[in-house]
């Protein structure tokens, strides 16, 4: 157990190897592919922007997940009370969930100007179908026999969803949430590569990325896409603890006292 992070560790000392050994052989220019010392060296140079850029894509990416949970959490009660809203609307978050997000964040720009709060919109609008389509699904897949007996002991509509639908949605929310924690930071990316350096006080990975890849430094640009990636598993693991610890709260109280 306390060695299962060996063979991953032994898998990306491979690939640098064969990345290095790659180069060299090839003789590749570096304005192509440079080596990783290259690019290391540069992740270091650039250590001061980089964490600058990290701590703003982190701000957006989380904000815009927020946004997604709130308003995504709204919409799945409101279409959970009625069969003909969800035929009438979902069909229309799934639309906007196909459609690229290179096509709406222009749309955005335009509508929102080069701002921050641009970025964060772009952010929720990703990361928002998985959490309506989980949310909605978990309060409609409530026991119908559970439903008869609330109603038998004169529970009205709102008794139902708050003391029964919601805690069943729970743990179906967290299953989506963990799934937009990823999109959202692919979100703010790919806003902030649209809305470039004109936001330099919130310049984040994607406006950096852009800037870098017009001043043709590659081996900066690669070092950006690792801390996007350092990025994403981060949220990723934030977002798996907070929602660990609230399964937790749902749980049986048995079952609770035992993993502890």
């Amino acid at each position: 157990m306390q060695f299962q992070w060996l063979p991953a560790t032994c898998g990306l000392i491979l690939f640098l190897l064969v990345w290095q050994l790659f180069v060299v052989v090839t003789g590749l220019p570096p304005i192509l592919l440079p080596p990783p010392t290259q690019v290391a060296m540069a992740l270091w140079q650039e250590r001061l922007v980089l964490c600058r850029a990290v701590t703003a894509t982190f701000a957006a990416s989380m904000l815009g997940l927020c946004l997604s949970l709130a308003s995504g959490s709204i919409l799945a009660v409101v279409f959970a009370q009625s069969r003909w809203l969800r035929s009438a609307f979902i069909p229309y978050i799934v639309f906007l969930q196909t459609v690229p997000v290179v096509a709406i964040a222009p749309l955005l720009i335009t509508w929102f100007g080069y701002r921050f709060h641009t970025v964060v919109l772009v952010s929720a609008i990703v990361s928002l179908f998985p959490v309506v389509s989980n949310a909605t699904t978990g309060l409609i897949s409530v026991d119908p026999l559970l439903v008869d007996l609330f109603r038998i002991h004169g529970a009205s509509r709102w008794q139902i969803l708050i003391k029964l639908r919601i805690p069943n949605a729970v743990r179906y929310l967290v299953l989506g949430l963990r799934v937009s924690a990823g999109l959202a930071v692919i979100g703010a990316i790919v806003g902030e590569l649209f809305v470039g350096d004109v936001i330099s006080r919130f310049a984040g990975l994607g406006t950096i990325i852009n800037a870098w890849q017009r001043m043709v430094r590659t081996d900066a640009v690669i070092a950006a896409i690792g801390a996007s990636t350092f990025l994403g598993m981060a949220v990723l693991s934030i977002v798996n603890l907070v929602s660990t610890r609230l399964l937790h709260r749902w749980t049986d109280s048995a079952d609770f006292e035992a993993q502890g």
